[in-house]
């Protein structure tokens, strides 16, 4: 089990963080934008009593009958997951207690790191659990609802654009794949493909050294060259399969831990059916450019954030 714990953490812990802190950005640009937008108050205002009860905390939207899982485990552990139906739709909620989950705690929060991970990574088990039985519409971290009440009129607002998107993505999964490449096999491949001038011996004169850097620039542009080309084959050969694909920055490696460069970061819709056409079709690539270092990962399926339009 800690073996598994840590292949998923390797492989999904960077998405997690990196949408945590998107939605924590939000959160603060929103707060910013209401605070410029209001009246300056002469004097800092006391502080509020912090609100008692319980929020709604909104993980996803499903059709309305859809399985699911009998128990699964809120953001707050001593809530479990329900659904609040409404027309032909469901929202996946859990009660989330207002003295961590209101307005000013929550603002608080999202400015601690280990709260934020390990609340991204609550709300993340609770769509792959509704994922492993029915087609889900995932919302963005920290939707909160005052109660049930407030959860059915955003289901009777978007009604239509998440009934479409609930259809668009039926008998879907979303895939990652991300390709790495060590930068020296790029540049070895780069010399062999297009050898150019011999190199000065280190020490010559300003001429030499001239000469020498470039080289160095030649063979550098040389190996971007390979490594744009890369990327294009490998988003391709997926691509032309797929139901749509989303190609995206490349992870900060700070946080992923990888090695390498990382040339594609991309996400794909794919069908059910073809999910180990797409396990194979990594194999075949990655053997394909096996001589340029490269190397494919492959991980899903994933809650399809990036196939979910964002309301306006």
């Amino acid at each position: 089990m800690p073996d598994e714990l840590e292949r998923w953490a390797a492989a999904r812990a960077p998405e997690l963080v990196a949408r945590a802190e998107a939605a924590a950005v939000e959160e603060l640009k929103r707060s910013l934008l209401a605070s410029v937008r209001g009246e300056r108050p002469s004097a800092e205002p006391p502080p509020r009593e912090p609100r008692r009860g319980t929020g709604v905390w909104a993980y996803g939207v499903v059709a309305a009958g859809a399985d699911l899982p009998e128990r699964i485990e809120g953001v707050d552990g001593r809530y479990e997951v329900e659904r609040i139906e409404h027309r032909s739709l469901a929202a996946l909620v859990s009660r989330v207690p207002l003295d961590e989950f209101g307005e000013e705690p929550l603002r608080r929060n999202l400015n601690d790191f280990e709260w934020l991970e390990r609340v991204a990574r609550a709300h993340e088990a609770v769509l792959e659990h509704a994922l492993a039985d029915a087609t889900i519409v995932p919302l963005r971290l920290c939707t909160i609802f005052d109660d049930e009440a407030a959860a059915k009129e955003m289901l009777d607002e978007r009604h239509a654009a998440l009934t479409a998107a609930l259809e668009g993505l039926a008998g879907h999964q979303e895939w990652s794949v991300k390709l790495l490449v060590e930068r020296n096999a790029l540049i070895a491949a780069a010399e062999a493909a297009e050898p150019g001038e011999e190199r000065a011996r280190p020490g010559g004169d300003g001429a030499a050294y001239l000469l020498n850097r470039r080289e160095e620039r030649r063979i550098g542009e040389a190996a971007d060259r390979l490594a744009a080309n890369l990327a294009a084959d490998v988003h391709a050969s997926l691509q032309d399969w797929t139901s749509d694909a989303v190609v995206r920055p490349p992870q900060n490696r700070e946080l992923s831990g990888h090695d390498g460069d990382m040339l594609l970061n991309a996400a794909y819709l794919v069908e059910r059916g073809k999910v180990d056409r797409l396990r194979g079709l990594v194999a075949e690539l990655t053997e394909r450019h096996r001589e340029l270092g490269a190397r494919l990962e492959l991980s899903g399926p994933l809650p399809p954030y990036n196939f979910v339009p964002r309301p306006a």
